[in-house]
């Protein structure tokens, strides 16, 4: 599935990049489940700019009260718990953007994404860049970057992963990468194959994913 080519943000400088990505994947007036939604910005701009029947999934209170001001559609919810209660295929896609290294089992949290919608979209911060390395390399300690901005003591990041990782486990669970979208530092798109040079340049990624079905 190409990128919408008709997606024009009004003040495209008012989401961030990642996030703009996304919009560009999803088809107009689709149903989406966006998990991890935090203030809301991404359904917002999914429903003013794309039409969609948005829904939404955050584990903050703070958050959901965000979302529910904007006049979203979302429900308090734990990536890790709740989403296994929901049908398979019952949206056109569903979200996770820079959640699933936060998450306690995200296998069950990728594979219950590509269950519930026809496709899914996830974004992640890359802990194979280059700036990670060089970090760990040079100062043996664990990096902090604008994408990894905690320190290892209070971050809710717990699953770090690198590109190859998650290439390798989509082609594990029979998960069909679709596009595959790298963000290097400045965030500059560079819409390449993962491979070793996505590994080494990419600060982030966005992946649109299907499971491969009989």
């Amino acid at each position: 599935m190409p990128l919408d080519p008709g997606y024009a943000p009004d003040r495209p400088q008012d989401i961030r990049v990642d996030l703009r990505l996304i919009a560009e994947m999803v088809e107009a007036n689709a149903r989406v489940l966006d998990v991890g939604c935090g203030d809301g910005e991404l359904l917002a701009e999914l429903t003013r700019a794309k039409g969609v029947d948005g829904r939404g999934i955050e584990l903050s209170m703070a958050g959901v009260h965000a979302c529910v001001s904007r006049g979203l559609s979302v429900v308090q919810g734990d990536a890790d718990t709740d989403l296994r209660d929901y049908p398979d295929q019952a949206f056109d896609y569903v979200i996770l953007s820079q959640t699933l290294q936060a998450t306690r089992a995200p296998k069950e949290v990728l594979a219950n994404l590509v269950r519930i919608g026809r496709r899914a979209i996830v974004s992640f911060p890359n802990f194979g860049h280059w700036r990670v390395r060089l970090a760990l390399l040079l100062q043996g300690r664990m990096p902090k970057t604008s994408h990894l901005s905690y320190e290892w003591w209070e971050t809710p990041n717990i699953h770090f992963c690198t590109i190859t990782d998650f290439v390798v486990l989509c082609r594990d669970m029979d998960i069909e990468i679709e596009q595959s979208v790298i963000l290097p530092r400045g965030g500059r798109v560079r819409r390449m194959k993962p491979g070793w040079q996505a590994n080494w340049l990419g600060e982030q990624a966005v992946f649109l994913l299907k499971k491969r079905r009989g």
